[in-house]
C-alpha cells in the first residue's frame, strides 16, 4: 500500500506541472491576442489612413470690403481662397468674408501695423476659414491671401 501512495503523490505532482503548463500556455495565447487585436485595430501600419494632404486648385478672389476699425479708422481689406480639388464646383466667399469682419471689426490701428502683427491675424482669420469650408473630411479651402490690405 506504500507503493499506491507514492504513485498517488507522483500523480499529484504530475498533475499540478500539468496544470500549471496550461494556465501559462492559456495566458501566453491571450496575450498574444491582445497584441495582435491591438495591431489590428488601433496601431497604424506605416501608412496614414488619414486623408491626404489637399491638393491646391483654383484661387478665388473676393470682392474687397471696407472694415470699421476702432478710433474712427477703416480698413480695406480683400482677401482671395485658394481651393482644393475637393471644390468640384465655385467656393462662395460669402462665409470668409463674414470671418473677415467678425475678426477685424474695432481692431486698433496699432495692432495691425507691423508685418508680425498681421501674419498673426492672417493665421488666425486662415484656421477659422479653413474649419468653415471643411465638411465631412473635405477641405475645400486651404489657404487665405490678403490681396489688399489698407488702413485709412
Amino acid at each position: 500500500m506504500a507503493k499506491d501512495g507514492d504513485g498517488e503523490k507522483k500523480e499529484k505532482k504530475g498533475g499540478k506541472k500539468k496544470l500549471l503548463i496550461i494556465i501559462v500556455a492559456a495566458v501566453v495565447v491571450l496575450i498574444g491576442g491582445g497584441v495582435g487585436a491591438y495591431f489590428a485595430f488601433f496601431a497604424s501600419s506605416g501608412e496614414e489612413e488619414a486623408h491626404p494632404e489637399p491638393t491646391p486648385s483654383a484661387v478665388v478672389v473676393a470682392e474687397p470690403i471696407t472694415v470699421n476699425l476702432a478710433d474712427g479708422h477703416y480698413l480695406k481689406i480683400a482677401i482671395a481662397l485658394q481651393t482644393t480639388t475637393d471644390a468640384h464646383e465655385a467656393v462662395d466667399t460669402s462665409k470668409a468674408l463674414d470671418l473677415v469682419i467678425s475678426q477685424f471689426s474695432n481692431l486698433e490701428v496699432a495692432e495691425l501695423s507691423t508685418n508680425k502683427q498681421r501674419e498673426a491675424e492672417k493665421a488666425e482669420l486662415t484656421e477659422r476659414v479653413v474649419e468653415a469650408y471643411t465638411e465631412e473630411e473635405h477641405e475645400y479651402v486651404m489657404a487665405v491671401y490678403f490681396t489688399e490690405f489698407v488702413i485709412q
